[in-house]
């Protein structure tokens, strides 16, 4: 399924369950395309905070703290909840599920329900038309030291004169 489509199942689902913060990975793992959290904040309506590597919420839960790394070092926002949050890996330390957890979880009941339970168009709006590889690349070279570094880069590569 496209972001679209599966944004608007999140969306849907998010509205039935009454949720109030959603948390998602930043991106698929299919397509790396970063686009399905911010999607389900512009679906609900919701603020929405990206690549979080921290997250706090308010001691009256009302809002969000987020830590996000960005370009030039780490940048802290603040968010109302309801609120779309999207995971960076630093996020936290993934928790390793134990048999008597896994036996409890086998016992569990889920609900099977389709997208047309949700009233959602998930046909495909966009067509692949071809992929194809990037250009390979020549083998480098070593050079012994920097003035014959500097003479290859002036009459091989011709990039500084």
């Amino acid at each position: 399924m496209q972001p679209l489509a599966v944004s608007k199942l999140f969306a849907k689902i998010a509205q039935e369950e009454e949720a109030d913060l959603i948390v998602m990975g930043k991106q698929a793992i299919d397509d790396d395309a970063n686009q399905t959290a911010q999607m389900v904040a512009a679906h609900l309506d919701w603020p929405q905070a990206t690549f979080a590597s921290e997250v706090t919420l308010s001691d009256d839960a009302a809002s969000v703290e987020v830590v996000r790394e960005v370009d030039g070092g780490l940048e802290t926002i603040k968010c109302s909840i309801p609120a779309v949050i999207s995971a960076d890996l630093r996020l936290n330390e993934p928790r390793f599920a134990t048999l008597p957890n896994i036996m409890k979880a086998r016992k569990k009941k889920v609900a099977a329900k389709t997208a047309a339970d949700f009233g959602v168009d998930i046909s495909p709006r966009f067509e692949v038309l071809s992929v194809t590889a990037p250009p390979v690349r020549g083998g480098g070279i070593t050079v012994e030291n920097v003035d014959e570094l500097l003479e290859k880069l002036r009459t091989e590569a011709k990039v500084i004169s």
